[in-house]
């Protein structure tokens, strides 16, 4: 006997979908801000084995659950909602610490334990989903549809939720959410919907009446602003916080902060008053109080980064990325009578032009000064505008590489250097400064993604466009349009001398040139560069101990340079520092992956082991169920990994990107899901080789023809863009809706819950999978490799192999 329901309470579902993606998305959103963006990233993806998990408990308890269907759903939603809070709450209170995990023996079960914390509220809200599925196999297109179209309003909600709330609260807002699904599925399922209601209100009191300070997560006690914030006296005079990150504004009286990235160590200037900006508790920048006293600015032209103002005098000049104003600043100081200066984040944005007005003297609103807020490839893209110098923000000393390695960067890449240069006028200057690094990589790479962009577009005499110089800090790299003249390679000698900064290259630099004042024990830098303008570029590149092939738009992963021959190296010389040199963010990726295929596999062969019915199916079948449900876990988040790729560089915005690619895929997969329902049992085959032809046609064409309609688009307004996008992309995430419901709602009782949990363990898997194939080998490859797996379920479809009644077959539950 089962208490199920005459119909499956799919309101209830979305709610709870729309909750649960809701909640991943803040989550790595909060633990971005307690540790780093990729422990974030890992903490997360496997705290989502809770659906690997909740597969093998439902293929376990299923028919035990089924008896009180409506009661076992309702407390599962429940139980998500309250555990939505609880177990940040606790998971914050644990002593895991992500930079110990090197040297201290307890931070694995710490981090172990973080796991099990986090993926509580995940594995219930898959038991209730999961649940609803084996209820309602039958029916299964419906319900998998209400889960993925939940989902992706889930996704957009959340989103545009954090531009308007802070993230602590937000996390109230979902715990709501769920408690209105459980509302609403009593209602469905018409289960005591009065009690509860009555129930759903104690949860939602016990929600608010938590303490906001119980809810606050703060930096790690390694980031930058833990660290500034030991100092005697240092406050955070503000904060705001959006999707892309918290920002946090800081001033110290006692000890007056003094932020000068690439300044000589022969500048005896000492620069204003100065606020710490930082980025989720690191990435600092700062903000420059006004100053009429001329000695006190003389730092701006003592960097590095001056000195294109050295060698030319720029009249328009373009500022990739504004932060705290220092290369607006810069630019009106040192002669520039239009600054154009664009910056990504909002709020950044805010701080300058509202906040910190008076703090800065107006600095952006000063008439010669025009703030954007975008991103400077789609503002370049949108006008024709030409400068005399295009000014690359540096970040801070030791900010490249590391657990940065895995951030998508579209800002240096070949496509991107190539279209800063298309926007200079004749003889202009692009300016990049990086951190300097021994043994380098970051600068290395930045010549050789510079050399590939100018010989993309034909150019033949890089080396003879380039100006490099290097200080203790920072190095800066000049590309000029056009050749470098004897005029420029003379100033650029008398700014190094003046300064005590070391020559890196110009053209026809002698090696006794470089190395002279920041000495390192070998002129690395200058026979780096030498070697890459050389014609044995492709055989340094392959043997260099790190990382420097040119990043392009299929891999955006500037900033990562781990090499495996390097790990060994690493690790001989631990005890000399030699662990430093590695790119923790890759052996993240690495170390997510190997744990999620470990515990996934575990997951899956547990049922396997104690399930008897499950054990009594037909073999064959069985193989047919794993092929099939890990094929399309891994496809359709391959598939949205890649397209996302692609609208980020169409909208130019990643929060717009992340919201309009989830909300396309999931709810038009949601609609293709539902549609599933429609097609007959008989002809469940032909609608999936149909299915599948849609996929693998519109994926080609969209992969072929993606790059053409960025560019035919570029200067169409952004909510056109949008739109265009989401019509082109609705489609082929119909058709990815149908596989999943189609070859569920003709399995056997015993095998639903099974192949939900490895459709969830193989969805776990695939988001580290796909990053690491595009680090090495690109978007591309992952979208092939996609469309492939959709072909292949094909051979793999679990029909015609058994039959329900036949030896091993248990009947379904009635």
């Amino acid at each position: 006997m089962t208490d199920i329901a005459p119909r499956p309470p799919l309101a209830s579902v979305a709610l709870l979908s729309s909750a649960a993606l809701a909640a991943e998305i803040l989550l790595s959103r909060l633990f971005a801000v307690v540790h780093w963006h990729h422990f974030a990233y890992m903490i997360i993806s496997l705290a989502l084995l809770g659906f690997g998990a909740s597969g093998t408990f439902l293929a376990l308890a299923h028919r035990r659950l089924l008896r009180h269907f409506a009661a076992s759903y309702l407390l599962n939603v429940a139980a998500f909602s309250l555990l939505v809070v609880a177990s940040p709450v606790l998971a914050r209170a644990l002593p895991f610490r992500a930079e110990a995990l090197l040297w201290d023996p307890w931070q694995p079960l710490w981090l172990l334990s973080l796991f099990v914390v986090l993926s509580l509220p995940f594995f219930c809200a898959a038991n209730a989903i999961g649940l609803a599925l084996v209820a309602f196999r039958k029916r299964a297109g419906r319900v998998y549809g209400a889960d993925l179209a939940g989902a992706g309003l889930g996704g957009v909600v959340v989103l545009a939720l954090l531009y308007v709330i802070w993230p602590e609260e937000a996390l109230r807002v979902i715990a709501a959410i769920g408690l209105l699904a459980a509302l609403v599925g009593a209602l469905e399922l018409r289960a005591r919907p009065a009690a509860w209601a009555g129930a759903a209100a104690i949860g939602l009191v016990m929600v608010i009446a938590i303490p906001a300070a119980l809810l606050r997560f703060e930096p790690g006690p390694y980031k930058g602003l833990s660290q500034a914030l030991l100092i005697d006296d240092t406050r955070v005079v503000l904060e705001r916080s959006s999707p892309l990150g918290l920002i946090s504004v800081i001033e110290s009286p006692r000890v007056p902060l003094r932020s000068a990235p690439g300044l000589s160590l022969a500048s005896t200037s000492e620069p204003p008053p100065q606020l710490g900006v930082f980025t989720d508790g690191d990435d600092p920048h700062a903000i420059t109080a006004a100053s009429d006293d001329e000695a006190r600015l003389a730092f701006l032209a003592e960097t590095t980064s001056a000195l294109a103002y050295r060698i030319a005098t720029p009249r328009r000049v373009l500022v990739v990325g504004a932060g705290g104003g220092m290369e607006v600043l810069r630019a009106g100081r040192l002669g520039a009578k239009r600054v154009d200066a664009v910056e990504l984040n909002r709020q950044v944005v805010r701080l300058l032009r509202e906040d910190f007005r008076e703090y800065t003297g107006g600095l952006v609103a000063d008439p010669r000064v025009h703030l954007h807020v975008g991103d400077v490839r789609g503002f370049l893209a949108a006008n024709d505008r030409r400068y005399d110098l295009i000014q690359m923000s540096p970040i801070g000393a030791g900010g490249a590489g590391g657990l940065a390695g895995l951030n998508e960067d579209y800002l240096h890449t070949v496509e991107a250097f190539r279209l800063y240069l298309r926007s200079l006028d004749s003889g202009g200057f692009l300016s990049i400064t990086r951190p300097a690094q021994v043994p380098p990589r970051d600068s290395l790479k930045l010549v050789a993604t510079i050399i590939a962009a100018l010989e993309s577009a034909g150019v033949t005499d890089a080396a003879d466009r380039l100006l490099m110089v290097r200080g203790w800090q920072t190095a800066t790299l000049l590309v000029k349009n056009g050749r470098v003249s004897a005029q420029d390679v003379q100033r650029l000698r008398e700014f190094c001398d003046a300064l005590s900064f070391d020559v890196v290259w110009f053209p026809g630099i002698r090696p006794e040139e470089a190395n002279l004042y920041n000495q390192l024990s070998e002129p690395w830098y200058f026979a780096g560069v030498q070697a890459l303008l050389g014609p044995g570029r492709d055989d340094f590149v392959a043997r260099y101990p790190f990382d420097i092939r040119p990043a392009t738009d299929e891999r955006p992963y500037f900033q990562n340079f781990f090499r495996w021959p390097m790990l060994l190296e690493a690790w001989r010389s631990k005890d000399r520092g030699g662990m430093a040199l590695l790119e923790a963010g890759y052996l993240l990726l690495v170390g997510t992956l190997v744990l999620a295929l470990l515990t996934g596999l575990t997951l899956i062969l547990l049922p396997l082991a104690l399930f008897a019915p499950l054990a009594r199916t037909d073999p064959r079948l069985r193989w047919r169920v794993l092929a099939y449900f890990t094929a399309i876990g891994l496809a359709f988040l391959f598939v949205e990994i890649a397209f996302l790729q692609k609208v980020m560089q169409l909208v130019h915005h990643p929060t717009i990107a992340l919201a309009l690619v989830l909300g396309t895929f999931l709810l038009a997969a949601g609609a293709g899901s539902a549609w599933s329902s429609r097609v007959p049992e008989a002809g469940g085959r032909r609608a999936l080789v149909g299915a599948v032809l849609g996929i693998v046609l519109l994926g080609t064409s969209f992969s072929l023809a993606f790059d053409a309609l960025i560019a035919a688009l570029g200067t169409w307004p952004a909510a056109a863009q949008a739109m265009i996008a989401a019509l082109l992309l609705a489609p082929l995430a119909f058709c990815m809706g149908i596989p999943f419901p189609l070859a569920l709602r003709g399995l056997d009782e015993p095998l639903v819950p099974w192949a939900w949990g490895i459709n969830g363990c193989a969805s776990v898997v695939s988001a580290a999978l796909a990053t690491m194939l595009a680090v090495e080998f690109g978007f591309r490859l992952v979208l092939a490799l996609a469309l492939a797996l959709y072909v292949g379920i094909l051979a793999v479809f679990p029909r015609g192999v058994g039959r329900a009644g036949q030896p091993g077959f248990d009947r379904p539950v009635p």
